[in-house]
């Protein structure tokens, strides 16, 4: 049996914006202020519609009338996020708390630029500061247990989704899907296959629409060898997100094994047509060389029988 399964962990961190310009104490000019609110405003406007780097502009109009507007330091921050600039997001927010040191926006946003960054316990101690400062706060949980789940400790993970869980009774059903979805994937890694099913079950049940939780269940049942569970969704993934290589992939090794071998192939070619189209060259080499072996072992099967 050839085993080929890969998880897909979840990276999406719930992140706010701050809907409220939240000004330190100062004696600034009134017209100052009525510009830098305008200027503000402006940015979360502008964040709201995706449009980051304008959104920086206002943040920065704000930011030169009044530069103490934490508010615009932590959504700055929050722009630079989105656009991936995780040195200059660590910055902003890390100004935004040497002004306000109980601004749990930016203890948020700069753990979420730590983790994606790869500095797994930055992110856990701003979460732990997120935390001592609102204790119900449910994301600062969730994002700890994303970056504890990024260590290896999953247990500390499955905690800290708990602790999510019960902090706010009406959750969105999107949070709900994403924290049962990250429990499931810290279960998995400590062989509670049982409890990861269950929370990827839970997840879908929350989010019908989420291809990750689809995902997870196609990879669990191809470790358990029940391949026809894994086609079943993997192609729930493939219907919700056409151009999932790895999905095509996962569902073409599981169809290999139930001996669908020409439909495994198409769904192969597939696979390489993506990974090459998404530049992922190692993906795509190592999906060339698996199809060069099936076709090789089609074509010995062909003459000895």
């Amino acid at each position: 049996m050839t085993n080929f399964w890969r998880f897909l962990f979840s990276l999406l961190v719930v992140f706010p914006l701050t809907f409220a310009t939240q000004f330190l104490p100062a004696s600034p000019t009134l017209i100052a202020q009525n510009i830098a609110s305008d200027a503000f405003n402006l940015g979360v406007v502008q964040m709201q519609q995706g449009n980051y780097e304008e959104a920086i502009v206002y943040f920065n109009q704000a930011i030169q009338q009044q530069e103490k507007i934490v508010a615009a330091y932590s959504d700055r921050c929050l722009a630079y996020l989105y656009l991936q600039d995780y040195h200059q997001a660590i910055a902003d927010c890390t100004q935004a708390i040497n002004s306000a040191p109980h601004h749990v926006e930016a203890y948020l946003n700069r753990g979420l630029a730590h983790y994606r960054q790869g500095n797994y316990t930055s992110a856990i101690d701003d979460d732990d500061q997120a935390i001592a400062h609102k204790p119900h706060d449910f994301r600062a949980y969730y994002n700890r247990g994303v970056a504890h789940n990024a260590l290896g400790d999953h247990i500390s993970a499955i905690t800290d989704f708990n602790l999510a869980l019960t902090q706010i009774p009406q959750l969105p059903y999107v949070f709900l899907a994403d924290i049962y979805n990250d429990r499931g994937l810290a279960h998995f890694q400590l062989h509670n296959l049982a409890a990861a099913i269950h929370d990827f079950d839970l997840a879908i049940r929350f989010n019908a629409n989420d291809y990750r939780a689809y995902f997870n269940l196609g990879c669990v049942c191809g470790r358990n060898g029940d391949n026809t569970g894994a086609v079943s969704n993997f192609s729930e993934v493939i219907r919700l997100d056409p151009s999932n290589a790895q999905a095509y992939l996962n569902r073409g090794i599981a169809r290999y094994n139930l001996g669908y071998h020409q439909r495994a192939i198409a769904d192969l070619n597939k696979a390489s047509e993506y990974f090459e189209h998404q530049n992922q060259k190692v993906a795509y080499e190592k999906t060339i060389d698996l199809l060069k072996r099936w076709q090789q072992q089609i074509q010995l099967a062909v003459q000895v029988a």
